[in-house]
C-alpha cells in the first residue's frame, strides 16, 4: 500500500493541467492562481507535499476534493456501493457465461457451442468495453427499445429506497418496493452485459483448458467405466479444475474495478469509475489518489479471499 501511495502521488503530479487554473477558470489573474496554489499547498516541494499527505492518510484522512469540496472519504463511500453492485453482478454473469460455454464445448467438441466459443474467445479480448457498451445502447435501447435508458441506477421518477446495503437491488427488496427493484435490475442490464461480454472470453478459455485436462484424464475414464452418470463426471472434473479458475476469477474481479471506469462514464452510473474520470479531467489530486488507494485495497482483499478459497476448493493445498 505504501508503494502504491508513493507511485500514485508522484505519477499524478506528472498529469498536465494546473488544478488552481482549472478551479478559477481562464479569466483568473496570476496573483489569484498563485494565491490558490499556496492555499492548496501546491507550491511546496513534492517531497514536502508527500510527507504532509502521508501523515493525513495514516490518520484515515484522504484529503478534500478540490472540486466537490467534500472529504474524499465521504465521496468514495457514497460511490463505492454503486461500483461494487455493478462489478459483482458482472462477475457473476461472467462466471455463468464462461463456465457454461467452456464445459459444453469440451463435452461436445464438434458441436455448435464449441465452434461459437472459438470465435467468441478470439473476439472478446480484442474489442474495448466502451465500444461494446455503445453498440448495446444503440441496438438494444435506441433500435429495439428493449433496454432502459443508460442514465443512472434508477428511473428519475422513482425514489431510492432507504440505504441498508448500498446495493439498490437488495435495498429495494428489503423495502418491499417491487417497482424500484424492477427499475434497478433493468438499469443494471446493459452495463453488466457490457462487462460480462468483454471479460467472459478470457475466463472461458482458461476454464476450457483446465477442464479439458481433467475431463479427459484417466480417473474420469475409470469413473465412467464404473457407471457414474455424465453429470457426476462433469461435477468431479469441474471441482478438480477449480484452483486455476478461482485464480482467474480473482484477477478478473480486481480488473473489473478498473474496467468499470469507462463503462460507468458511458452509462452515467455515478460510481467510483465516473468519479475517477472526473478527477483526472479536473486534475483533482486528492480524489484521484483516494480512488487508487481504495482500488489497491480492494484488490488486496480479493486476492486474500482467493487464497482462502484455494483451501476450500482443494484441501490438499496449504493456504
Amino acid at each position: 500500500m505504501f508503494g502504491v501511495l508513493l507511485a500514485t502521488f508522484l505519477l499524478i503530479r506528472l498529469l498536465p493541467g494546473d488544478p488552481a487554473l482549472l478551479m478559477l477558470g481562464n479569466m483568473a489573474t496570476p496573483d489569484q492562481i498563485e494565491s490558490l496554489r499556496e492555499k492548496l499547498g501546491l507550491n511546496a516541494s513534492v517531497w514536502t507535499q508527500f510527507t504532509s499527505y502521508l501523515s493525513t492518510v495514516i490518520q484515515g484522512d484522504l484529503g478534500t476534493s478540490m472540486f466537490t469540496s467534500n472529504p474524499v472519504v465521504v465521496d468514495l463511500l457514497d460511490r463505492v456501493p454503486a461500483t461494487l453492485e455493478l462489478i459483482t453482478y458482472a462477475m457473476l454473469v461472467t462466471i455463468i457465461i464462461a463456465v457454461s460455454l467452456a464445459v459444453v464445448s469440451v463435452i461436445k467438441p464438434k458441436g455448435l457451442v464449441s465452434k461459437f466459443s472459438k470465435v467468441y474467445g478470439l473476439a472478446a479480448g480484442a474489442v474495448p468495453d466502451f465500444w461494446v457498451g455503445l453498440l448495446l445502447i444503440y441496438f438494444l435501447f435506441y433500435v429495439a427499445g428493449i433496454a432502459p435508458a443508460p442514465f443512472g441506477r434508477l428511473d428519475p421518477i422513482i425514489s431510492a429506497p432507504p440505504p441498508v446495503t448500498g446495493f439498490l437491488t437488495i435495498d429495494t427488496l428489503l423495502a418491499g418496493d417491487t417497482e424500484a427493484f424492477a427499475s434497478a435490475v433493468g438499469r443494471l442490464f446493459l452495463p453488466v452485459l457490457t462487462l460480462a461480454t468483454v471479460n467472459a472470453g478470457a475466463l472461458m478459455k482458461m476454464t476450457q483448458m483446465v477442464f479439458a485436462d481433467s475431463y479427459r484424464s484417466e480417473y474420469i475414464r475409470h469413473a465412467r467405466a464404473s457407471g457414474l452418470s455424465e453429470w457426476k463426471l462433469v461435477r468431479i472434473a469441474l471441482r478438480n479444475s477449480l484452483p486455476p479458475i478461482i485464480t482467474m476469477v480473482g484477477f478478473l474481479f480486481g480488473f473489473l474495478l478498473g474496467a468499470a471506469v469507462l463503462v460507468e462514464t458511458i452509462f452515467a452510473w455515478g460510481g467510483l469509475g465516473q468519479y475517477a474520470v472526473s478527477a483526472v479531467m479536473n486534475s483533482d489530486y486528492p480524489a484521484l489518489q483516494g480512488f487508487v488507494l481504495v482500488a489497491a485495497a480492494f484488490i488486496l482483499i480479493v486476492y486474500t479471499v482467493v487464497d482462502v478459497l484455494y483451501g476450500i476448493a482443494d484441501p490438499r493445498i496449504e493456504v
